[in-house]
């Protein structure tokens, strides 16, 4: 595991970490003892939609400027991408590998490489295309040393819209990473998101009478995707990772009770700044107030610094269009604008975050329990992206509290006041590389509330006898979430 023991929050500020007794309890196991009066423990879940008619999510893109572009070609990979390590490493899935560019390695050789249009508006344009063979898809990480006020930068593959963003949103970036303890470079270095080819074109353009030499960028590696991270230009495209999952897994739309649940949880990539890029699952997060504001939780084991949050891209509603099909829910959307790092802990291996970008229409804020310990054998719920793929429900059960010093290695059974993880076992479905950082849900009179989030295991569709470890959400949220949860 790569992350610090210590509680970390954005700013460098630390809080203590009490261990506390943890929440639980379920519609079909005995009620937890009554909660004294003026007691708070648990956060409803929040539905922004519900009552509301359906409204279709737009998209809002912006179209490719530059009429032309240079090609950047990499040589074909010399060598396979070995296996990724088992869930019980506590180690996300990875789905690409880091890839050097000799050609646009500093800021003078990429200048070189530029040849600036004028556009009918009066700015100026230029662009690279980059081609990585054999990619599922890349990133680039576009170093950006200068770039004039008014300026932006967009990314796009093949056949679609571009992504985009502004100078001033890169200096935002750049100012939080810094914050967080990034170095220069990789403070002002920009994740762009995939387009599930092996190519990516980089655009930039600068307002009317702005000098070229004033762009100063490099991109000196970009990230390889050994794994097909599926084409977001067609969302409802059968794709590679449809169907990675174990055949164990139960696709999460044919249990349509936990369809709220489902509408809370995203697929989650981003990209470390040594140019590898990963899968976890995350879960969107109520706030005492139904405030609306995009916390998002995951584990540490996944995002522990602000850069990686930085790069985080989120999949919502990346799920079977219907229980039995092979197609994707065209109802898929994709968030690329990152994410600011709240508070990051090795100790229940929880990430707390809030995305830059509003989530989008039809997505639901989960509610979460902080209150009396559950028994063991109380049924809980996983809702999750198994080995990236479209969204899976297991069901199992508590099967003991686990004290695990520092999220460690050597746990021991314990009493729930001891314990800073619970351990699952599985009736059906599993969890596998890609659900790290996933909800498990509680059932209390009928409403499901976030009782921890996926840290390693041992189950698989080869070993469904296995059991995994969650760190306990009351833990976190005593020692630090409460802050933002129920301020």
């Amino acid at each position: 595991m790569r992350s610090s023991t210590a509680a970390r929050i954005l700013g460098g500020a630390c809080l203590p970490l009490i261990l506390a007794a943890c929440g639980g309890g379920s519609s079909d196991s005995p009620a937890p003892p009554p909660t004294p009066p003026g007691t708070v423990d648990r956060i409803e879940p929040y539905d922004p939609s519900a009552g509301k008619a359906a409204a279709a999510t737009e998209h809002a893109s912006v179209q490719p400027v530059a009429q032309s572009a240079r090609t950047v070609a990499l040589a074909p990979l010399a060598a396979p991408k070995s296996a990724p390590a088992a869930l019980k490493s506590g180690q996300p899935l990875e789905i690409g590998q880091a890839r050097d560019v000799a050609a646009t390695a500093s800021a003078s050789a990429t200048a070189a490489l530029l040849q600036w249009q004028p556009t009918a508006q009066g700015t100026q344009v230029a662009a690279l295309r980059f081609v990585s063979p054999g990619a599922y898809g890349m990133r680039l990480g576009v170093w950006v040393q200068a770039l004039p006020a008014g300026a932006v930068l967009r990314s796009y593959g093949a056949g679609g819209a571009a992504t985009q963003i502004s100078a001033a949103q890169l200096q935002a970036m750049a100012q939080r990473n810094a914050e967080g303890g990034a170095s220069d470079a990789e403070a002002h270095t920009w994740w762009s998101p995939d387009f599930a080819a092996p190519e990516t074109t980089l655009e930039i353009e600068i307002p009317a009478g702005t000098d070229p030499a004033a762009v100063r960028i490099a991109v000196p590696r970009l990230s390889h995707y050994s794994i097909d991270a599926a084409h977001w230009e067609n969302a409802a495209a059968t794709t590679k990772a449809a169907g990675d999952a174990g055949a164990c897994n139960r696709d999460a739309i044919c249990t349509p009770e936990y369809l709220d649940q489902s509408r809370a949880v995203a697929r989650m990539s981003f990209t470390r700044s040594n140019g590898k890029s990963y899968w976890c699952t995350g879960t969107l997060m109520n706030d005492a107030r139904n405030s609306g504001t995009p916390h998002f939780l995951t584990a540490n084991h996944c995002i522990s610094t602000q850069s990686e949050a930085s790069s985080l891209v989120t999949d919502w509603f990346y799920r079977a269009s219907a229980c039995g099909t092979p197609t994707t829910d065209p109802a898929a959307r994709r968030l690329t604008g990152g994410a600011t790092l709240l508070s990051a802990n090795a100790n229940t291996d929880v990430s707390f975050l809030r995305l830059n970008d509003a989530p989008p229409a039809g997505a639901v804020y989960a509610g979460s329990y902080f209150g009396t310990p559950a028994a063991a054998g109380t049924p809980l719920v996983a809702v999750h992206h198994p080995a990236g793929d479209r969204q899976k429900i297991s069901l199992g059960t508590l099967s003991s509290y686990q004290n695990c010093p520092d999220g460690g290695d050597l746990c021991q059974t314990s009493a729930p006041a001891d314990a800073n993880f619970i351990r699952l076992s599985w009736q059906q479905g599993v969890v596998e590389q890609g659900s790290s950082g996933s909800a498990a849900f509680l059932t209390l009179q009928g409403k499901r509330y976030v009782v921890g989030q996926l840290f390693r295991g041992s189950s698989s569709c080869d070993n469904p006898q296995g059991t995994d470890d969650y760190g306990r959400f009351d833990v976190s949220y005593r020692s630090a979430l409460s802050k933002w949860l129920n301020p």
